[in-house]
């Protein structure tokens, strides 16, 4: 039987956030062909992300209602604008009931918050959002990537990869994870090294987080209220 790997597609999301995953779970389905990954959006029109590439969807909402994997891409102010979005917040809901992981990266999990999957349970984001999970009913942990139960969520951009990579373990277990690892040759190197946290200067980005939510948030005063109030 075919297992579905969904990844949701709306404008203005991070374009590494979906992509990188993308590229691992894309490695899967090349070794597995059991299972497919599909793209899925509103409708079939190219949106725009939050680089000059834009991508368009593989297929549609109605199309694929009952996933087995979902993945939620994040990104900045046009992610915190579709915290408001009611459409996508359905299918969301809609498809988690069937899947059997549930998982975003970066300021996604945000969007698992506003459709009511985080409650109670611990979670991760970008590191600049990361006190806004608690908005939700979350547990924020500074973490790459937090498994809790059938939730899986990734810290920012870049993690993704990371935390996909432990989903196809997850699935295929560690022996095909290592190849597709492997195939995609993810071997990280940073040429600065790796980032020292202790020196991050955490309330100085503040401003810049209350500015994304304000701006995506600004036809949505008791959404806005709620993050920031």
């Amino acid at each position: 039987m075919t297992k579905t790997l969904a990844f949701v597609v709306y404008p203005g999301l991070t374009a590494l956030d979906l992509v990188g995953p993308l590229q691992v779970m894309s490695a899967l389905a090349s070794l597995d062909p059991t299972y497919r990954v599909v793209a899925v959006g509103r409708d079939l029109d190219p949106v725009g992300t939050d680089t000059p590439l834009r991508l368009a969807p593989s297929h549609t909402f109605a199309e694929i209602t009952a996933p087995d994997v979902l993945v939620v891409p994040g990104g900045g102010a046009p992610t915190m604008a579709a915290l408001a979005d009611q459409e996508l917040l359905d299918w969301i809901r809609t498809a988690a009931d069937t899947a059997w992981t549930v998982a975003s990266v970066c300021t996604g999990s945000l969007l698992l918050g506003a459709a009511g999957l985080l409650e109670g349970r611990r979670a991760t984001t970008h590191w600049g959002c990361r006190d806004l999970l608690t908005r939700f009913g979350a547990t924020p942990v500074a973490e790459r990537w937090v498994a809790d139960g059938p939730v899986l969520t990734a810290a920012g951009v870049s993690a993704g990869i990371d935390m996909a990579l432990h989903l196809v373990e997850r699935l295929a277990g560690p022996e095909l994870a290592r190849t597709v690892q492997l195939f995609i040759e993810y071997d990280p190197q940073p040429p600065l090294g790796p980032i020292d946290w202790q020196s991050v200067d955490f309330p100085a980005f503040e401003p810049h987080t209350r500015r994304m939510v304000t701006d995506g948030l600004a036809d949505h005063p008791e959404l806005l209220a709620r993050l920031l109030g």
